[in-house]
């Protein structure tokens, strides 16, 4: 494998460099023990290594060797303490946390890594959901959804709707910038989901104009409003629609289905399953008559007479029998945003959904965005890193993995990231 300068962590670490060393620090200079810089760069490696006590044990290297790994992979000339760095992060714009999505999206382009991703249609299925990250009865702030309980308490949370481009076969997920959704001055109305998909919409759009996009989301967003959003922006979609959300959709179907039926595919596995795909074209979304005429297609999986799996969609691509199993792949593909971005960044390490600090103006989202970040970065290395494949297939598991990479950190200094992987993947004697 040919290993790509721009896409190593060296050259993906000063991208995060230059975009904090770009901002303003407002900070009075006379009175700044650590520099914006080693702040946010010092949380990242704490995210980057799924290790909140990463900032501990480098004092303790500095001490004895005047010197440490936060300094020799992460440039940070001096440490800062906990407090400090939760203070200085909070007066960080998460906009411009937001922008280094983007500029790690440039050179996965540019080493075509992102070919691969390529659905049926030429484009890129990119599914968006939104998550939970804080929730507290007592600690909040003005950017706070709430929630009222029938107990009389309140209930204070932050969330996030997260977009990325996924490929049905593909395990690695490439995270785009999200959307915050929060509260915000003057309004009285709270924010939600929907509103979020719709700004996500547009960022998608500004950050790549370009991009051959295809949405995948859940039965929230296969409403006309949103479909007419998904119009303004170019794009095309794939949603999910229960029949309990489109009734009247379900009912046209129905009747179609009874007056001159719909076009029907039935194939069987080797696991003796049954795989039935139905679809019909140029159907209205309800029954406004300015709705939108769109394309359904619903799946179902049988074992024996039993039903195991049911689903339905609509989408804007014209459906045949040649691309009705790739649609239904792509249908189903949305769950990847859950699970291999979700579910990882909760569950798998990442702890996305712990409370690092609340602040008072962009600490909780801040913390979201810089875990996000370096997962990021791990699955650019998982696509793209010799080394990091080789080191990470010495493990069964990636807790094991990460277990013995923040072990090694502890006690030895390394010059580059490179270096620690391979030592780690061939530990000899004392590392180079």
């Amino acid at each position: 494998m040919h290993i790509k300068k721009h896409l190593q962590f060296s050259a993906l670490r000063r991208i995060i460099s230059a975009q904090i060393r770009s901002l303003p620090d407002s900070r009075q200079h006379a009175k700044v023990d650590y520099d914006l810089h080693d702040c946010c760069l010092s949380v990242f490696a704490m995210m980057f290594f799924q290790d909140p006590s990463i900032n501990r044990f480098q004092l303790r290297l500095q001490k004895k060797l005047h010197k440490n790994n936060l300094q020799t992979l992460f440039d940070v000339k001096n440490i800062p303490k906990e407090s400090q760095m939760r203070e200085v992060l909070d007066t960080v714009p998460s906009i411009e946390l937001e922008s280094i999505f983007t500029e790690f999206f440039k050179p996965i382009q540019r080493g075509k890594h992102l070919e691969q991703f390529k659905i049926f249609n030429g484009g890129y299925l990119v599914p968006i959901d939104g998550t939970q990250y804080f929730t507290s009865e007592k600690i909040n702030c003005p950017k706070c959804l709430f929630k009222n309980h029938r107990n009389g308490k309140i209930s204070y949370h932050h969330q996030v709707l997260a977009a990325a481009i996924v490929c049905p076969g593909i395990k690695q997920v490439i995270p785009l910038a999200p959307e915050a959704i929060q509260n915000s001055d003057g309004t009285t109305k709270q924010d939600c989901e929907i509103n979020a998909g719709k700004r996500v919409l547009k960022k998608i759009r500004s950050n790549h104009p370009r991009l051959k996009v295809t949405i995948a989301g859940d039965s929230l967003y296969s409403k006309q409003p949103f479909l007419d959003e998904l119009k303004a922006n170019k794009m095309s979609f794939i949603l999910v629609a229960k029949p309990l959300d489109h009734k009247n959709l379900h009912r046209w179907v129905d009747e179609t289905r009874d007056i001159k039926g719909t076009s029907i595919l039935k194939t069987n596995d080797f696991n003796g399953r049954k795989h039935v795909y139905e679809w019909l074209n140029d159907i209205p979304l309800n029954d406004n008559p300015k709705a939108d005429s769109v394309n359904f297609f619903e799946y179902s999986m049988f074992k024996g007479k039993k039903r195991t799996f049911r689903s339905s969609w609509v989408t804007d691509i014209p459906i045949t029998s040649q691309n009705i199993k790739e649609l239904v792949k792509c249908g189903r593909a949305r769950w990847k945003i859950e699970n291999e971005t979700f579910n990882t960044l909760k569950n798998q390490g990442y702890h996305a959904a712990h409370n690092y600090g609340h602040g008072k103006q962009n600490l909780a989202y801040n913390f979201f965005l810089m875990t996000l970040l370096a997962f990021y970065m791990h699955q650019i290395f998982n696509l793209s890193s010799r080394h990091y494949q080789n080191c990470r297939n010495q493990f069964s598991a990636q807790e094991e993995f990460w277990n013995n990479l923040r072990y090694v950190i502890r006690y030895f200094i390394f010059n580059n990231w490179e270096k620690l992987l391979d030592y780690v993947a061939e530990p000899t004697g004392m590392p180079p």
